[in-house]
């Protein structure tokens, strides 16, 4: 298994009405969050301890929370906000 990020919850709803360009920063800094996380957590699957604490992350146009969930190799995206700035 490889690192990911996907939607969870309700956010995957709420991308759905979401503009291209706020969606395409979301993306970005996912990405960023994978790259960081599978750097951080070489061995992922193997972890033991308690996963790191979330956060939020500003974009062009809102905001989102996400969480990482090292076992499963995770980045999870749990809320989109879209503030239209």
């Amino acid at each position: 298994m490889s690192w990911k990020w996907e939607y969870a919850f309700g956010a995957e709803e709420a991308a759905r009405t979401a503009p291209p360009s706020f969606l395409a920063g979301v993306e970005e800094k996912a990405n960023e969050l994978v790259r960081a996380a599978e750097a951080l957590h070489v061995h992922g699957r193997a972890h033991t301890g308690i996963d790191p604490k979330g956060g939020d992350i500003i974009v062009p146009g809102g905001m989102f929370t996400y969480q990482v969930v090292v076992r499963s190799e995770r980045v999870y995206v749990v809320q989109i906000t879209y503030l239209g700035f």
